[in-house]
């Protein structure tokens, strides 16, 4: 591995770093102290350290990687304690296929490699960093968890909770870090929500991550009312009010990511419960072609979103991904040709060459009224957040009907069901079948962790119902530490596209019941969501478990 042919001396000459007589002064100087040779050119300011650790990959014949230039992967890090990293000098940076990229000081040293590789079970493949860059991401990844901690030891422990005032908040500084590093260590796992719930004798902490619940930290309980107000007064909420629901807002940055929180508070018997919803303005947007579908369901939604008019729904319940499909659809169909309107509640995320409107009801400002406005400003597009009531519903269909494609969502449960959505609203018949050009039910289910993803046996139920042969493999995730061992990591859609031709519009008008438009595009080649997750689990991406918690399983 190492090049025993070059010498660093002889390379820092040929790069025109050094002189010959400055590296024999040097050797000099070396033979006093006994340094290595780098570190003591360093040390007379002779190279910069990227020159030295640029000279060192050629005579160890591994590359160099600066790592204040690249993003390190924090859950990989995770796969090797934190001990093990400092003890050799070592971080991993990221999966190469099934590698590990481990950056190292020294990347030769044999034992590193060998515990590395059977901590982890992995093959290693080692680059070299600088000593002094691996120690900084080392202290920047674990300094969350450790100030946590250590914030939480500030805390004096106590019986009696206390009234809180601004001024007594200005003296909690462990509340206030308390707070922030919530907040970071919420970014940094992927949460979408934080909830902070009292309980007669504690506080838990609860971060959602994929979908599902799970406990990050008890605080003490006397401190509660403190941290409420600390999140109350950040997002500009009444911190005196608290038999009341309260609804606030405000935005940070954080591991240079721009989030907003959407915070609202419930007064519970024990106290008020808080929940923080995070919206990642910096994530790039997920491409429709990434979001689960399979290879016809997609070509079918391109098609329709590239529909001169008409309007398209997205269904499903509240966190199924509907407003990331939209958004999706959305990156999709804007080009400079074209005029895009959206007005929604709250804006998540921003576009480029989208003018975005935020509702808001205080001001009479509602998606009705906010629909009308943008029908004067010329639109090709427009996306409406939700359609919540009769009102709304109107103006969506009429503007469908008069050139516009409309996209929004509406709560119902399958595809079928937003069609009797829609008539509950009072729209008539004819009007659903004239504007309605396709709807789209959907989903959101864990992936298997790929990191621990292993075959499985079959159940006799799983064999029952997924049609199952023998020699049919599925898998799932054994847990692990990227996974926080729960053996899924990151979400995959489940969708059910219902293409609305000329016997579904007929059938419509007829006001024929939701289940027969279903039954009748079932034989028309719609797959069901539950067929599309039954699917997803025989090619291995997610699981029977996942898809029983997150689809309905009619027919079972």
């Amino acid at each position: 591995m190492v090049n025993q042919k070059k010498r660093l001396g002889d390379i820092l000459i040929e790069r025109g770093l050094i002189t010959e007589e400055t590296l024999k002064k040097a050797l000099t100087a070396q033979e006093k102290t006994g340094e290595k040779l780098g570190e003591l050119l360093l040390k007379m300011g002779l190279i910069k350290e990227e020159d030295l650790y640029s000279a060192l990959s050629e005579i160890y014949n591994v590359p160099y990687v600066n790592l204040e230039e690249i993003v390190i992967d924090s859950d990989v890090v995770k796969l090797i304690p934190e001990h093990i990293c400092r003890r050799y000098k070592i971080i991993p940076i990221k999966l190469n296929g099934d590698k590990i990229l481990l950056a190292m000081s020294n990347p030769v040293n044999i034992y590193a490699l060998d515990d590395v590789r059977i901590i982890t079970g992995r093959d290693v493949e080692p680059v070299l960093a600088s000593e002094g860059q691996i120690n900084q991401a080392l202290d920047r990844i674990y300094t969350i968890q450790k100030g946590l901690e250590e914030t939480l030891l500030d805390i004096a422990p106590g019986e009696e909770e206390t009234e809180t005032t601004v001024e007594v908040l200005e003296d909690e500084a462990p509340v206030v870090r308390l707070v922030n590093l919530t907040i970071t260590q919420a970014v940094q796992e992927g949460a979408s929500d934080i909830h902070i719930e009292p309980t007669e004798n504690e506080v838990k902490v609860r971060f959602r991550v994929d979908g599902v619940l799970y406990d990050v930290m008890s605080p003490p309980k006397k401190i509660f009312p403190t941290l409420v107000a600390r999140i109350k007064i950040l997002a500009n909420m009444d911190i005196a009010e608290r038999r009341l629901p309260q609804d606030g807002r405000f935005r940070v940055t954080s591991q240079g990511k721009i989030i907003d929180f959407r915070v609202s508070s419930l007064p519970t018997i024990h106290g008020e419960k808080i929940v923080l919803r995070l919206l990642d303005r910096s994530a790039p947007l997920i491409g429709l072609e990434k979001l689960g579908f399979t290879e016809d369901v997609l070509r079918n939604f391109e098609w329709l979103i590239q529909r001169p008019y008409g309007m398209i729904l997205v269904t499903g319940p509240t966190g199924s991904g509907k407003t990331t499909t939209l958004y999706s659809a959305l990156a999709k169909i804007n080009t400079p040709e074209k005029n895009i309107i959206t007005v929604e509640d709250p804006v998540e995320y921003q576009f480029n060459r989208i003018n975005q409107v935020q509702v808001n009801a205080k001001i009479g400002l509602t998606f009705a009224n906010g629909l009308r406005s943008i029908l004067r400003q010329d639109p090709d597009i427009i996306m409406i957040g939700e359609i919540r009531d009769k009102e709304t519903a109107e103006i969506a269909v009429q503007s469908a009907l008069t050139g516009h494609l409309v996209l929004s969502t509406i709560h119902t449960n399958d595809s079928a069901g937003a069609i009797a959505r829609l008539m509950d609203m009072g729209i008539e018949p004819f009007l659903i079948s004239s504007s309605v050009i396709g709807i789209l039910a959907q989903r959101l289910a864990r992936r298997i962790c790929s990191r621990c993803k292993v075959p499985k046996q079959a159940t006799e139920e799983e064999i029952k119902v997924l049609k199952l042969s023998e020699n049919d493999i599925i898998y799932e995730g054994k847990g692990c530490e990227v996974c926080r061992h729960t053996g899924y990591r990151g979400r995959i859609g489940i969708f059910e596209l219902l293409m609305v031709d000329d016997e579904i519009r007929a059938m419509i008008v007829d006001k024929v019941p939701a289940n027969v438009i279903r039954d009748t595009a079932v034989k028309k080649g719609m797959r069901t969501l539950w067929e599309d997750a039954k699917l997803k689990v025989k090619n291995g991406i997610t699981t029977y478990s996942e898809i029983l918690r997150t689809v309905y399983a009619g027919g079972l």
